[in-house]
């Protein structure tokens, strides 16, 4: 069963474009886009669940399938929501092949190596070039979901943390090269409760996983979606370039075993 909140109406006319979208931090970004008067177009691999949670969310959202990497598919996917909707305001690059996997280095398969960046590094960088024309005639912005694992990592997980890295340094790079009239920024969450609300209250998360954060829990996907909602906004005017970390103070805690 999918639960979420019931979104208000579309009240501004700005549209944004969400990946990976169909569960998970994309899913509570674009309730979250919703509920403040967004159109938000999700996209994402499983249609399913796709088309799914669009009509649970309402009018103002509306789900189209895109392997975000295949140029082929993310073009004919811009075009579709600039036929729909007439324009683009904001990009969200959320989508990822996102389990670290813990594959060892002796046994990471090039295959797999290549998908992982594929989708969450080229994705962002094939939806930025074909979004940017239209973003740029509405003075748009850019959020990618990058990861504290870009700064920080543990044992096998190289795939995932280079790829997550190197979205760092394209977003920066994409700040430059399309401002001043589109920002770009990232946010980078820690660990993040992903699961249905549902899930979350009948399996809840022990409380030692709690108490080592600073912040005293572990992070909701409202955490995330809140801070993707402020970039998005004209109050972030002036910022971009940027990095947001999202993890209740994990990365600034010294950690020894004792």
């Amino acid at each position: 069963m999918i639960e979420l909140s019931t979104p208000a109406a579309n009240t501004h006319g700005r549209v944004a474009l969400v990946t990976g979208a169909a569960r998970g931090i994309g899913l509570g970004i674009a309730a979250w886009l919703i509920s403040e008067g967004w159109q938000v177009v999700l996209t994402d691999l499983d249609r399913a669940r796709g088309s799914k949670v669009a009509k649970v969310l309402g009018e103002n959202a509306w789900f189209i399938a895109m392997d975000v990497a295949e140029e082929n598919q993310v073009a004919l996917g811009v075009a579709e929501v600039l036929g729909q909707f007439g324009r683009l305001d904001a990009l969200v690059c959320n989508a990822a092949v996102a389990d670290p996997h813990n594959i060892t280095l002796e046994s990471l398969d090039l295959a797999y190596w290549n998908r992982v960046l594929a989708v969450n590094l080229s994705g962002p960088m094939l939806l930025a070039k074909h979004c940017a024309p239209y973003l740029r005639a509405h003075n748009g912005s850019i959020v990618n979901l990058a990861s504290t694992r870009a700064r920080q990592s543990e044992a096998d997980s190289e795939a995932y943390a280079a790829s997550k890295g190197g979205l760092l340094a394209l977003t920066h790079a994409l700040a430059i090269s399309l401002g001043p009239e589109i920002r770009v920024n990232a946010v980078s969450p820690g660990w993040i409760d992903t699961r249905d609300p549902s899930v979350r209250r009948a399996e809840p998360l022990a409380d030692a996983d709690h108490a080592q954060h600073p912040a005293g829990r572990v992070g909701t996907v409202e955490d995330v979606a809140a801070m993707v909602a402020w970039l998005l906004s004209r109050n972030a005017g002036f910022v971009t370039g940027q990095e947001f970390v999202v993890d209740g103070g994990m990365t600034k805690k010294m950690i020894y075993e004792q």
